[in-house]
């Protein structure tokens, strides 16, 4: 067996679950478990949160796969549906669909279904991404009201542009334009992400839909996960392969991107970029040798990389490297790769076998 593997700490879920609770008692919680749970698998993080109040999927296909597999609670479809087509799959499968667009609710006003449908009525107050803009949105909660494919209007949910930036005052703006213009309006409201949920309280309403902070990350810029009480869920981990004694002045790697500056150790890991870890980091990037930081070198291959040993003489082949998760924080990778965590997360490839924790 290939020495790559993901540990996917269930405990860990399940405690994150537990701090998006205490951070807003008041709320219901509809854990965001699309694109494959965010790369943790999205049956195996399913299970794992049983005790969710519903959970949220971007399409019917990941739906359908939760129904399939035996899980009961409501699941809201985030981005709604693609076409009239899906519309009695979704009423037989009791999925409640997020209506944001006119040609959506024009498909369910032609439809006709062997059951009504439970809907939310999604806004735009400001991310412009999906929602009926606000100017809309009460013209638009009439109509679905009034559609005989409809059963219920659960209420009104909208997504926040900026939460993670503590500073920028647009959250605040959003929140109050979304409450100003579905006011009166009966139903349930739904604004926040894990952003809002954890850093502005007034958004909580009746449901908060975490995502990233399920999985022990930070949703806060330049935040790490355990500041906030959360526990990593990945760990992507290996080992070293071989040990290398090399001379000042020889290369390494692919193009010799680093040259030895003098006599030194070199560490050969298998993992690199066909296992999902970025190949474009800089030098110095850290990865845990067991259990200490032993900076990255070289350029990122495919199925190997390569670490500085000079601070660990006693290095061998088959001592434990951790890439990235308990002990060092995904967010750090992240912020050496230029992108975010949710990407690195998602990114792990098929091949890297995952091992469960904490069942």
């Amino acid at each position: 067996m290939r020495a790559t593997q993901v540990v996917i700490d269930l405990a860990a879920l399940r405690h994150n679950l537990a701090r998006a609770r205490a951070a807003a008692p008041g709320s219901r919680v509809l854990a965001a478990i699309k694109a494959n749970g965010y790369g943790h698998g999205m049956l195996r993080v399913a299970r794992a949160l049983d005790d969710a109040d519903g959970f949220g999927v971007a399409c019917l296909a990941e739906a359908i796969q939760l129904r399939e597999a035996g899980v009961t609670q409501p699941v809201v479809l985030l981005e709604g549906f693609f076409g009239a087509d899906e519309l009695e799959a979704i009423a037989r499968h009791r999925f409640i669909p997020a209506v944001h667009n006119l040609a959506q609710l024009e498909q369910l006003e032609q439809a006709r279904l062997s059951q009504p449908l439970t809907v939310w009525l999604k806004v735009d107050s400001g991310m412009h991404r999906l929602g009926f803009p606000l100017q809309q949105a009460r013209a638009a909660w009439q109509r679905l009201h009034a559609c005989p494919s409809v059963a219920e209007v659960t209420g009104c949910m909208t997504h926040l542009a900026n939460a993670d930036n503590l500073d920028d005052s647009f959250t605040a703006t959003q929140i109050a334009e979304f409450h100003r213009h579905t006011a009166g309006l009966p139903g349930q409201r739904s604004i926040a992400n894990s952003a809002a949920l954890l850093g502005w309280p007034e958004s909580h309403s009746d449901w908060v839909r975490p995502g990233i902070m399920l999985y022990g990350i930070s949703p806060l810029l330049g935040g790490r996960g355990e500041q906030h009480g959360l526990k990593p869920v990945m760990t992507l981990r290996s080992e070293l392969i071989a040990v290398n004694h090399l001379k000042r002045g020889e290369a390494v790697g692919y193009g010799g991107a680093f040259v030895c500056p003098e006599d030194m150790t070199v560490g050969v890991v298998a993992a690199g970029y066909g296992d999902g870890y970025p190949r474009h980091v800089p030098n110095g990037v850290p990865v845990l040798v067991n259990g200490r930081r032993a900076p990255l070198i070289g350029r990122v291959s495919m199925d190997m990389l390569t670490v500085d040993l000079r601070g660990q003489p006693g290095a061998r082949p088959g001592d434990p490297v951790v890439l990235w998760g308990e002990g060092l924080p995904v967010e750090e990778i992240a912020e050496h790769a230029g992108t975010i965590a949710y990407e690195l997360l998602c990114r792990v490839m098929p091949r890297v076998d995952a091992v469960e924790n904490g069942a």
